[in-house]
């Protein structure tokens, strides 16, 4: 699956849930998504819901974000960097991120940064759209 594939398919899961949600003010919707009520409620937005893991391990995990505003992605590549091609990374270059490199390509890594996660965070650049927050990731 693309990372295209992964975005667009994500936010119409999003936008489902959010249907459902159009009784609840921002703090409630916002409430809604951490994790502990997402597994309960809402099992087919996440595979590691099935498990009841976490993609991060951190208290007070918030799943708004399921991807975050500050990674960019390009399918077809950013630049080649030797014979590898460089198909996303992360816009504020977070110290907590990595990068994932095989023999052909290189990715970023963000399990090490909780970032999106945050209710702070997600509080600060909340629209009850997803596209609309996440709308510089997609760099095609």
């Amino acid at each position: 699956m693309s990372y295209k594939e992964w975005f667009d398919a994500h936010g119409a899961k999003h936008a489902k849930i959010m249907e459902k949600l159009t009784h609840l003010n921002d703090a409630e919707v916002i409430e809604y998504f951490r994790f502990e009520n997402m597994v309960r409620n809402e099992t087919n937005f996440c595979p590691l819901y099935a498990e009841n893991k976490k993609c991060h391990d951190m208290e007070d995990l918030n799943c708004y974000l399921c991807a975050c505003p500050n990674f960019r992605f390009n399918d077809k590549g950013f630049t080649k960097e030797g014979e590898k091609t460089l198909f996303s990374t992360c816009s504020i270059e977070s110290p907590d991120g990595d990068r994932y490199i095989s023999a052909q390509a290189i990715h970023q890594n963000c399990v090490g940064c909780l970032v999106p996660h945050r209710e702070s965070y997600v509080r600060k650049v909340f629209d009850r759209s997803w596209f609309a927050v996440m709308n510089e990731v997609v760099c095609e």
